[in-house]
């Protein structure tokens, strides 16, 4: 039976660092890191991952600014808010709350942000900077994953590692932070050939596929570190990651839940990643 890696838990301790440090930087500086969130339409989903953002900018001690956008507002008119947020040199973060209405161009929008306030790491400049090993932020997610996955104790060095998904937000930058750890890294997609021998060889296991209870348990070797990414809403209402967890659970060495895995860890990555970008645009680096 697996261990159940606690990304609420985690999270906190992270968020707790952050407040800590967030408290100390201001006292010895006098500045208080900001973060700018832009929603754009009436997205359910997008209006609670807002909130849940201005809550935790709050705990921080971090300024929350956030601009309302209206379903209907043009790209033009997005990418000159954003050039205004580049240059104000009172918004330490920018993020633009992903999905954007379908007649804005998302890559367009990514590319227009300042990679220094680019707290999401989605802007090319930052994405090579993973490829090479040399960033100062990363994509949310796949830190927030990395922190889980150090929380166990395993190595990743040597380790065969499976991602199953190649997005630019989480599978790309995923594999490339195992390989950094030294991990031997296969990447898997819609395209894969017997993906259950691939995966069957996994020693960590990383699912952001996005279908529910996807991977099951004949695709797990035994003893497998699982990470799921995925959270899908059922018919029922009810959430569930990639993973069948009933199926895995009892194969798995460590695996994270759905609710409460990685889910938890994103916020608090976004919250690191804000603060650093404060120190880096005001030349501090300790």
């Amino acid at each position: 039976m697996a261990k159940l890696i606690d990304g609420k838990a985690v999270s906190a301790r992270i968020k707790e660092e952050v407040r800590q440090e967030t408290a100390a930087f201001m006292e010895k500086y006098g500045i208080q890191p900001s973060l700018a969130v832009v929603i754009v339409g009436n997205d359910p989903a997008s209006r609670v991952y807002v909130n849940n953002k201005k809550k935790a900018c709050e705990l921080m001690g971090f300024k929350s600014i956030e601009y309302a956008l209206p379903e209907d507002t043009t790209q033009e008119e997005l990418i000159a808010l954003v050039k205004k947020m580049n240059v104000d040199p009172a918004i330490n973060g920018i993020l633009v709350q992903l999905p954007v209405p379908k007649h804005i161009n998302d890559m367009a929008i990514i590319k227009s942000i300042n990679p220094k306030k680019d707290v999401d790491a989605f802007h090319p400049e930052n994405v090579g900077r993973i490829m090479v090993g040399e960033y100062k932020f990363l994509p949310c997610t796949p830190a927030g994953a990395i922190e889980l996955l150090d929380s166990t104790g395993v190595d990743v060095a040597g380790k065969n590692c499976v991602v199953i998904g190649r997005s630019n937000i989480v599978g790309k930058p995923m594999a490339m932070l195992l390989l950094h750890r030294n991990g031997t890294v296969t990447i898997c997609h819609s395209r894969t050939k017997d993906l259950t021998a691939i995966t069957r060889e996994a020693d960590i296991l990383v699912a952001a596929v996005g279908k529910p209870n996807f991977v099951t348990g004949d695709m797990v070797k035994e003893g497998a570190v699982v990470i799921d990414v995925g959270i899908n809403r059922l018919e029922n209402g009810k959430l569930c990651g990639d993973v069948n967890f009933a199926e895995v659970e009892p194969k798995a060495s460590f695996i994270t839940p759905v609710p409460g895995g990685v889910g938890p860890m994103t916020i608090a990555m976004l919250m690191r990643n804000t603060l650093t970008a404060a120190k880096i645009q005001n030349g501090i680096k300790d």
